[in-house]
């Protein structure tokens, strides 16, 4: 790739770029020795770049193949540049809607290759800690987490899950908690990030019913009901139903 020199600019962090803009004109994970050929960086070189990108989690290495691609920190920065994200800005008048009926905090979360993180939030209550903040990673414990853990794949899940802790082993096995999640569509968590904070979390469906996010309803653990037959939970669950129908999704 073509740099051009000037002396207002800083080469190397256009070199730097210029390899993060190459991982994402493609549709798959290159080698070392693909970027390498595009680039035509000498090898010494490209190692201390992909190297230095990978730490600060702009690239993605995969540990099993050596392969390359974008990190979660770019998508933490798009999700921060909120404006141009379909899915987000469709949502947020939800996220607002919900905050005024709950009185919570209200959080969407989304997908990357190492767990959610916080894409946008709606704070109705500044002076609650909630835990998070937007590019926060959230833990398989939360409410958000646990939505997560039952509905998207098993097989992208499973290293971030064997990461933490505190996730229940009966709880992944599918017992009550795990099923009731699966038929009610909701999800409740006493604590996870901050103490005296609790949350309880929706999933948010496509017309394929496949997951494109998390919608959490975060506050003081004495305002969070912890079953599905309370008004609030109820109130959650058809607000599930009504934004999943306007990305195409239906329980039919």
């Amino acid at each position: 790739m073509e740099i051009v020199k000037s002396g207002s600019t800083i080469q190397s962090l256009q070199i730097g770029m210029s390899i993060i803009d190459l991982l994402a004109s493609q549709r798959n994970p290159l080698r070392f020795s693909d970027i390498q050929e595009s680039t035509e960086i000498t090898k010494s070189n490209l190692y201390k770049y992909l190297n230095t990108l990978t730490q600060l989690e702009l690239l993605y290495r995969d540990k099993t193949t050596g392969m390359y691609s974008l990190g979660s920190k770019l998508i933490q920065y798009g999700m921060a540049a909120i404006g141009n994200e379909d899915v987000t800005s469709r949502i947020t008048p939800y996220l607002q809607e919900i905050s005024h009926h709950t009185s919570c905090t209200v959080l969407f979360s989304v997908w990357t290759y190492d767990g959610p993180i916080t894409a946008k939030i709606w704070n109705s209550n500044q002076n609650l800690n909630i835990g998070a903040q937007i590019g926060t990673r959230l833990p398989p414990s939360s409410s958000s987490g646990k939505v997560f853990t039952v509905f998207q794949d098993s097989s992208i899940t499973a290293d971030w899950i064997e990461k933490d802790n505190n996730v229940s082993a009966a709880f992944l096995k599918g017992t009550k908690e795990y099923q009731a999640i699966q038929k009610y569509k909701i999800a409740f968590a006493k604590e996870p990030l901050v103490p005296s904070v609790s949350s309880m979390s929706i999933p948010i469906f496509n017309y394929n019913a496949e997951l494109l996010g998390a919608i959490t309803a975060v506050g003081f653990t004495e305002s969070i009901p912890d079953h599905y037959e309370d008004p609030l939970s109820q109130y959650l669950r058809k607000s599930f139903l009504e934004i999943s129908n306007i990305f195409g999704y239906s329980e039919e």
